[in-house]
């Protein structure tokens, strides 16, 4: 157990050198701390106090048996000093009830002597024991702070270094970070750490030293757990009342050192981990060779029941500091990460600074399970990290890649999802898996030239007649086409009458036949017009 290293008026007054005194004023203050002794004689003190003291006087130049010094003791309240004692007989032969009622209203003792006594010997009793508790203090701080770092090295450091604290000071005590794990002793601590955690908002850059908060089950010190020029996160201590105790704070500060150790070590290891993540899915992604004892660390992928997908983020990155490049790598890493294992998947995690890779695998319930309705949570969460704007990106996008066994072949994953980034990025379409892009598969795998010649035997006659007359030809058929035929609807969603769109249609037939809209025609005229954009798309991409 801690011993008490703070001295109040009560202690001091328990003192063989105080036996004769009398507490005349303000009792309800005999719990002020003290931490030094001063002797004043003068009224002019204001650069002699610093707060805390026992003022030892005789009363010459206070005159504290004059009401009119009144402002001179509250001047002594004001600088926070602990309580006055004062020699009867000498200078002063009584204290005013002026002076009185304002000490008790202030809670301020006052203490008087009714002889003579030697203030050279009450100042060597009281600063003898204040320097021996110093002294004691340093030592039980020195005995603890090797003890915290003892526990650092061993494993769950920062629990036992909780419970070290718990045994010492007998107050509960926490750890608690900006994620999702904690750390609370004794184990009924646990309820109290959300409460804990609803502050954090308001612990912001500008609050980064120790504080106190109150909840409904008592008063909690916040010493913040800094390392690498950042808040790691808060050791909380549950305190008495609401007044800062320097030697609790003493405690937790090294406490607090002693975890940010274990973090910063935590976080050398998460990193290495990371980076050796990070290069076994980028080798995959790019079909190179893989250890396949690493990856297993990574990737359940040995598992029958098992699939994946991969989701291919793309970041239109502004400037990046490459010396906060590392920082930012690994803090989007473990946040997508946390996101995929809570909503049930096993994730491997590849962060570029203009692409973000991962591969999210999960368990089938049967082999037919193709369900993308799974992911809906993912994407709800990931379409919130653009709105924040997470990335500081002026852009992103999201491929997905259809569900896949084999993890040797992720780099087919690979092109699926960078496929649907590019329509994606082109405009022509908003789907965000493979498999809901359609005819497209088939369009992204022709070579270019394929694409404009096709597009030119079935649409060149109505393309160049817009080119010629300035018209919209084109936009009518494909409108027309999307529905199925529809001249109502076709002409709504043009924003023309109805006669307007006959006349086009008419035109269309002179251009590419009156049996346009046979099945196989129309067949023909839609993939095509999806080859016309995807040839134009090629061609800016």
């Amino acid at each position: 157990m801690i011993a008490k290293f703070e001295l109040t008026i009560n202690e001091i007054l328990q003192r063989d050198i105080f036996k004769k005194a009398k507490v005349i004023a303000g009792d309800q203050g005999l719990n002020n701390h003290v931490k030094w002794t001063h002797i004043l004689e003068t009224n002019q003190f204001d650069s002699l106090i610093n707060g805390d003291e026992l003022i030892l006087t005789t009363g010459a130049g206070l005159q504290l048996d004059s009401s009119t010094e009144l402002n001179h003791i509250m001047n002594l309240i004001n600088r926070n000093v602990a309580g006055i004692c004062v020699e009867i007989g000498t200078h002063v032969n009584y204290i005013s009830d002026e002076i009185i009622q304002l000490a008790d209203d202030h809670q301020f003792p006052i203490i008087i002597f009714d002889q003579v006594v030697k203030f050279v010997d009450i100042t060597q009793d009281l600063h003898s024991l204040i320097i021996n508790q110093h002294h004691q203090m340093l030592h039980q701080l020195n005995e603890l702070s090797t003890k915290f770092n003892e526990l650092s090295l061993l494993p769950n450091g920062i629990l036992k270094i909780l419970q070290e604290m718990y045994t010492h000071l007998k107050k509960d005590a926490l750890y608690i970070t900006n994620e999702a794990q904690s750390y609370y002793y004794p184990p009924e601590t646990k309820h109290i750490e959300k409460k804990i955690r609803s502050h954090f908002p308001y612990l912001n850059e500008y609050n980064k030293k120790q504080q106190l908060i109150s909840l409904d089950e008592g008063n909690f010190a916040l010493v913040p757990v800094k390392g690498l020029g950042q808040i790691l996160g808060y050791l909380c201590l549950k305190i008495q009342d609401n007044t800062l105790d320097k030697f609790l704070f003493s405690v937790m500060d090294r406490a607090a050192l002693a975890i940010a150790q274990i973090m910063l070590r935590n976080k050398t290891i998460e990193e290495r981990k990371q980076n050796i993540e990070n290069n076994i899915v980028r080798n995959l992604l790019h079909g190179k060779d893989y250890d396949s004892d690493e990856l297993q660390t990574f990737l359940p992928f040995s598992a029958s029941n098992f699939r994946y997908r991969l989701f291919l983020i793309q970041i239109d990155q502004t400037n990046m500091e490459e010396s906060d490049w590392n920082e930012i790598k690994l803090q989007r890493s473990a946040m997508f990460r946390s996101l995929f294992k809570q909503h049930g998947f096993y994730p491997a995690v590849s962060v570029g600074k203009n692409d973000i890779a991962i591969v999210a695998s999960f368990k089938m319930k049967d082999d037919t399970d193709q369900d993308i309705d799974r992911f809906s949570p993912i994407l709800h969460m990931i379409k919130k990290i653009y709105a924040k704007n997470i990335f500081d990106s002026s852009n992103c996008t999201l491929g997905i890649s259809k569900v896949n066994k084999d993890i040797s072949a992720l780099s087919t994953s690979y092109q699926e999802a960078k496929k649907v980034l590019f329509l994606q990025q082109m405009n022509i379409t908003s789907a965000v898996f493979y498999e809901n892009i359609g005819v497209y598969r088939l369009l992204l795998d022709q070579r270019n030239e394929h694409l404009k010649s096709y597009v030119y035997d079935c649409l060149e006659p109505v393309i160049q007649y817009d080119k010629d007359t300035n018209s919209e030809l084109f936009r009518t058929l494909e409108v027309y086409l999307n529905r199925c035929g529809s001249k109502k609807e076709a002409a709504d969603q043009l924003y023309i009458v109805r006669q307007t769109l006959y006349h086009r249609l008419k035109k269309i037939e002179e251009l590419l036949g009156s049996d346009f809209m046979e099945p196989n025609n129309r067949l023909a005229l839609e993939l095509a017009i999806k080859a016309y954009y995807m040839s134009h798309a090629n061609r800016n991409g």
